[in-house]
């Protein structure tokens, strides 16, 4: 392992949001206190080992970087992150003392002896008919980052076999089984209904095949090994300022906060229904250690009290380009012109940042994604309630 950790994480994702007003109840206080009990006496005698995700990077290694001023917060320059600084998985890695992730895509200087991301931003579930180009959505599906991860698990291997540095670059075969996988898709299925104009009703009708497939690939990890499993739900599209822009409904089907009911409600379906998959595959699939994140009611909740929290313009894009949410699909965060031979950025970083939610409309913002994690991280909108760190390691 690298330095002294003992965790591992595998990661398969999509973009960064992902529902449902079924949320986990806040462990009661004799809950809290067993927890602590457990925590303070055991966790020092369990193994912590590696994370594989399925959320960020693999788009830019695949098809170029995301421009600065992505990643001008943290990493001072782009990093394949689609935000100014870190994502929450970051902040996930650094929860379990990994150092951040890299893109499975990513092969220059990489170490995956900690885990690997198999995600990209556009991500579906549902392998797209479209290009890239046409759509914006990534070629590299649910069902892809599935046989790029079963690739790495042999070849990591075989390759580790040979020894030298390969030995301190890939990880051990046992941290495949000990490994916390975490998902957080489906995001961008939904949203491939709003591009195809297709109303609530219709988009609902092909959920469950959507399901039906990310539960399949849930069953294709465990035959490989996989236990942990740490699952977000689908966050609020309703609030989101490029859903608000590109889909725009009438008066009526705007809430007090600014959202789109009628577009959230797709959400809330979607994570329902999600929430009864997980229900399903815990009977089923016997050895699994799945837990459901309620990413939804958190993100609903920093969006929807944003001023309280001491944020500000909760559906304006901090890097964008012109409109009532400061978002254009043709010139993104980072867009650049050619004027007199000179390249000029059109799409600018706001001066305020740290205080903003939305990094570019569609990802957010490195304080926004800080006060997410803290919220995951205690358990408290986790079914079953348990701190992350209780649902990493290895008991």
């Amino acid at each position: 392992m690298v330095g002294s950790s003992k965790y591992m994480l595998f990661g398969f994702v999509l973009d960064l949001f992902f529902l449902g007003f079924l949320r986990a109840s806040p462990p009661t206080s004799s809950l809290a206190r067993d927890l602590s009990l457990i925590l303070s006496s055991s966790l020092t005698s369990w193994n912590w080992h590696v994370i594989f995700l399925f959320i960020i990077g693999g788009l830019s290694a695949a098809f170029g970087q995301a421009p600065y001023p992505n990643g001008q917060t943290f990493f001072h320059s782009p990093s394949g992150r689609f935000s100014d600084g870190r994502l929450i998985i970051d902040f996930i890695a650094k929860e379990l003392g990994l150092p951040y992730l890299t893109a499975f895509l990513d092969s220059i200087g990489s170490n995956f002896s900690h885990g690997a991301n198999f995600a990209t931003a556009g991500s579906t579930i549902r392998p797209p008919n479209t290009t890239i180009s046409q759509s914006g959505a990534s070629p590299i599906s649910l069902d892809v980052q599935l046989v790029q991860f079963s690739y790495f698990l042999t070849r990591s291997q075989l390759i580790r076999n040979q020894g030298g540095a390969f030995k301190k670059l890939l990880p051990r075969k046992e941290y495949f089984s000990q490994a916390l996988y975490t998902f957080d898709i489906g995001q961008n299925d939904l949203v491939t209904g709003l591009k195809l104009n297709m109303t609530n009703d219709q988009i609902k009708a092909y959920i469950p095949d959507v399901l039906n497939q990310y539960s399949n690939a849930i069953r294709k990890v465990y035959l490989k090994g996989g236990r942990r499993f740490w699952i977000h739900n689908t966050a609020p599209i309703g609030c989101l300022p490029y859903v608000l822009d590109r889909f725009p409904v009438p008066a009526s089907q705007i809430d007090i906060h600014g959202c789109a009911i009628s577009r959230n409600e797709i959400a809330r379906f979607f994570n329902s229904q999600l929430k009864r998959r997980v229900v399903e595959l815990r009977k089923e699939l016997s050895k699994a250690e799945i837990t459901y994140v309620d990413i939804y009611s958190i993100k609903l909740t920093l969006i929807t009290q944003a001023k309280k929290l001491g944020f500000r313009y909760p559906l304006v894009a901090c890097c964008g380009h012109g409109g009532k949410y400061n978002y254009n699909k043709l010139i993104k965060c980072g867009a650049e012109v050619m004027v007199k031979g000179k390249e000029i950025v059109l799409a600018k970083s706001c001066n305020d940042v740290s205080f903003r939610v939305s990094w570019d409309g569609i990802h957010f913002t490195e304080t926004a994604n800080s006060w997410i994690f803290r919220k995951i991280n205690g358990g408290a909108f986790s079914d079953p309630p348990l701190p992350l760190k209780f649902v990493a390691c290895t008991r």
